[in-house]
């Protein structure tokens, strides 16, 4: 409920003359960036989630006795860790914790300013200022913090990264590139948002993100393939989360016929509830979906991919960029996948428009 829905002096527009009225469509444009770049976040640890909870992972250790390896099960929890505790840390934390649904004891946040974020240890959230701690214990580090302030965290964090840790930057004044060389690794993923000159109104300015997300109408607009809403998103973050799931996979030491198979459960029809009536042929990725022909033909049954390189991925052309282009098929699938994540399944009449073009990187 709005408090003051009613009560026009009370709200922000009264307090601005009306010559600068004309720039309040900012707040709409701001609050519809924060919702896409958190539904998609969210998104992707759910991705993450399901396939650490589907292929349980199993750790080799040596026997003292016997002299012989045994396979043991961990069944840690997806770890997340974020650093910056403010607006959108924030936003982004609430999101996480209720949606995906990350543990409370399987999140992290770091900041300066620890003592503002009471409500979260309430929860039983670990809120500190320690960093390296942080992307120490993490599988995934959500950056949150200021331009200013990311030259300074990269060189304190960059030592402490482990080769299979995801870091997932929200920070748009630094490009993939140059985080590449500031924390001296690969494993990067960052969404690029671009805004129309009318963006539409639909997002609202105070609304909290979860609960906008769980609107139809809002959740189809923050649709990777979706131009709705004036705020559209580079589909090479489409591209640099697949092989971000492959990396994840990787590091499991989980062989590349394995991980082809659950990717192709998550988009079968008969685990998406509006698509149990489709005719089409069942999704099955292969592994020249992903690599070049020449290296899936001497890929083993039994072997991992290779760690990809995700800033390469987000800047070039790649066996998967030919995929996505091509296949009307997958984007169906995933545009109902990304919706039933949400708990919101779409029939034939709300699927939303599909952008055939790509934005520019």
């Amino acid at each position: 409920m709005d408090l003051i829905e009613d009560l026009e002096t009370l709200k922000f527009e009264s307090g601005i003359h009306e010559e600068d009225h004309s720039w309040l469509y900012l707040l709409g444009r701001s609050h519809g960036l924060m919702i896409k770049a958190c539904a998609h976040a969210t998104f992707f640890c759910k991705l993450l989630h399901n396939l650490r909870k589907s292929v349980p992972e199993k750790r080799t250790s040596k026997c003292h006795l016997t002299g012989l390896c045994e396979e043991t099960q961990d069944d840690d929890a997806l770890k997340v860790g974020i650093i910056g505790g403010g607006h959108l840390g924030k936003q982004l934390a609430r999101t996480l914790l209720q949606l995906v649904p990350v543990p409370a004891e399987n999140l992290q946040i770091s900041t300066r300013r620890p003592e503002t974020l009471d409500e979260f240890k309430k929860l039983g959230i670990q809120c500190f200022y320690q960093n390296t701690s942080l992307v120490g214990w993490a599988n995934v580090v959500f950056l949150c913090c200021l331009p200013s302030q990311l030259p300074n965290i990269c060189v304190e964090i960059q030592t402490r990264l482990g080769k299979d840790c995801i870091v997932y930057s929200f920070v748009s004044a630094i490009p993939v590139s140059r985080l590449k060389l500031l924390l001296n690794h690969t494993n990067i993923l960052r969404p690029q948002y671009q805004c129309a000159e009318d963006v539409a109104h639909i997002w609202g300015a105070n609304e909290e993100i979860t609960a906008a997300l769980q609107d139809p109408a809002i959740l189809q607009a923050t649709c990777p393939y979706s131009p709705a809403g004036g705020i559209s998103l580079n589909i090479k973050w489409l591209e640099g989360m697949f092989y971000a799931l492959l990396n994840f996979c990787t590091a499991k030491d989980m062989p590349h016929s394995q991980v082809l198979q659950h990717l192709s459960e998550l988009f079968s029809s008969q685990h998406l509830e509006a698509c149990k009536e489709d005719k089409a042929a069942p999704l099955k990725f292969q592994a020249q979906d992903f690599v070049s022909k020449i290296y899936a033909k001497n890929l083993s049954q039994k072997r991992p991919f290779p760690l990809f390189d995700l800033t390469t991925v987000q800047l070039k052309e790649t066996p998967f960029s030919q995929y996505l282009s091509n296949s009307t098929t997958f984007q169906d699938r995933f545009i109902h996948l990304y919706c039933d994540s949400f708990g919101i399944s779409l029939t034939k009449e709300q699927e939303p428009e599909v952008s055939t073009g790509s934005p520019s990187q």
